[in-house]
């Protein structure tokens, strides 16, 4: 039995569906919304990730739990202390969830963390390495290697197998935030001035390489209190991924060469810096230690999750990231 949580969410919706086919799976939501009809999902809903949430009973019979849920990542915090939202939620609701299943006789705990715990760039050439020191620089990135730090202290202190998944962008059906942002621009055949954004490199990572990785990590015997960073295998610029995107959807990118200074400028202007720095910094993960440890490729190519990315969006109507707690 695995239980799921965040079954109702970007990444976990879709990887209770892959684990359905496999296993018995119980899929804890927050949300009233999503509803299972699989034989073998068992939807379990209400469920906070709160320090004080009582988890015995989802964790009846698990062998293993897959934990999706969390605070996200959000673009305009309403929190009057964000660090301290982050940290109740990813770490401390992390911790009391890890700490049950080992009362519980869990086997082992996946952990989808985030590449945020490395940093938020990297030079270009120079990729991120999951052995190396952390160094968040946001709540939310600090949240997660705080949960990160207690799991493993509780790994050695216990029979619970810890696995860490870190994470770069994750893109696929369904898909919100800046990325689907873009796609619509580009859908509606709209002219950009990202055209000179062509010397940094991102690594990005398809939702269906992700959950296929989290499949992985289920039960292979070498996948046990490690860290596996991931990513579909090839880094692009962003003027790479807009080209690309743009011939996922059948409607070529028109990319204006402005130059980056003058970019940057006019972004500082209209309080869009941040957004212009993602889109012009790189940020690149070495998954090389996870495919010889794990003997894992990613099935997808960047193509094809793009295709796969682009086949449900529709650009009529807005919508916001949301937390699937």
């Amino acid at each position: 039995m695995i239980l799921v949580t965040g079954a109702a969410g970007f990444v976990g919706s879709a990887l209770t569906a892959r684990l359905a086919s496999l296993d018995r799976v119980r899929a804890a939501t927050h949300s009233v919304s999503r509803a299972w009809t699989h034989p073998n999902v068992t939807v379990i809903h209400g469920r906070t990730l709160s320090p004080e949430e009582d988890w015995s009973t989802a964790l009846g019979g698990v062998s293993t739990v897959i934990h999706c849920a969390a605070r996200v990542h959000v673009m305009r915090e309403s929190s009057a202390d964000a660090l301290a939202a982050y940290r109740r939620i990813n770490a401390r609701g992390t911790l009391n969830l890890a700490r049950q299943a080992v009362a519980a006789g869990v086997r082992r705990f996946v952990f989808l963390s985030s590449i945020k715990v490395n940093g938020e760039c990297t030079p270009p050439g120079r990729p991120f390495t999951a052995d190396q020191a952390p160094a968040p620089s946001d709540p939310y990135g600090i949240s997660k290697m705080e949960a990160e730090q207690g799991l493993r202290a509780l790994a050695l202190d216990s029979d619970l197998e810890v696995v860490i998944v870190r994470p770069p962008l994750v893109y696929g059906p369904g898909v919100k935030a800046n990325f689907l942002a873009l796609t619509r621009v580009l859908a509606r055949g709209w002219p950009l001035p990202l055209g000179a954004l062509t010397q940094n490199r991102r690594s990005l990572v398809a939702l269906d390489n992700l959950v296929d990785l989290l499949e992985t990590c289920v039960d292979h015997p070498a996948a046990a209190n490690r860290t596996f960073l991931v990513s579909d295998g090839e880094d692009l610029s962003t003027v790479d991924l807009l080209e690309r995107l743009g011939a996922a959807l059948g409607r070529p990118a028109r990319l204006i060469p402005v130059p980056v200074g003058c970019l940057v400028a006019a972004a500082t202007v209209l309080g869009r810096a941040g957004e212009i720095r993602r889109l012009r910094q790189s940020l690149q993960v070495d998954m090389r230690q996870t495919q010889a440890t794990l003997g894992w490729t990613p099935p997808l190519t960047v193509d094809e999750g793009l295709r796969r990315a682009v086949q449900r969006t529709e650009p009529r109507q807005k919508t916001e990231q949301k937390t699937e707690p």
